[in-house]
């Protein structure tokens, strides 16, 4: 299966920058408030997400400063998507190299190999540093899009 562009899976309305979070659970609960407004997914998956990191541990803590919240493919998840948290103010999930967390990606998928899609296409994204520095440093949602989309276009 072909990696998915991430512009298709991620709306500009599922990108939200400098959001104010006290901990990990609320962070989780940023990134799958903006699956639910995407019409991704149900509040149920929010939970889920919730779930699997006091079940599994900080395991989505994928990456220095970087979670990649998610749940197992459900009847909860409506379509594939992705959403993008950026945190005004770091936050610890208990990860023992990875922390503080300061973007949380949401990923939501239909079925098990959109999961492994998105993933793959997500650690590709994750391997480029120094397109992570510049987004980082984006000013908003539609610039975090339009860098995304050149990646996406770049990587055709």
């Amino acid at each position: 299966m072909a990696e998915p562009a991430i512009t298709r899976l991620l709306a500009v309305e599922a990108i939200v920058t400098g959001i104010q979070v006290d901990d990990w659970r609320a962070a989780i609960r940023a990134a799958g408030e903006l699956l639910v407004a995407a019409g991704a997914t149900t509040d149920a998956y929010t939970e889920q997400m919730r779930a699997a990191v006091e079940q599994h541990g900080p395991y989505i803590v994928i990456a220095p400063g970087i979670a990649l919240a998610h749940a197992r493919p459900s009847h909860v998840v409506l379509r594939t998507a992705l959403s993008w948290a950026g945190l005004a103010t770091p936050v610890e999930f208990g990860h023992p190299d990875n922390d503080p967390v300061e973007l949380v990606v949401g990923l939501a998928a239909v079925d098990h190999d959109g999961h492994s899609a998105v993933l793959a296409r997500i650690s590709h994204l994750l391997a480029e540093r120094d397109l992570l520095r510049v987004l980082r440093a984006a000013s908003g949602p539609e610039e975090i899009r339009a860098l995304l989309a050149k990646h996406d276009e770049a990587d055709r």
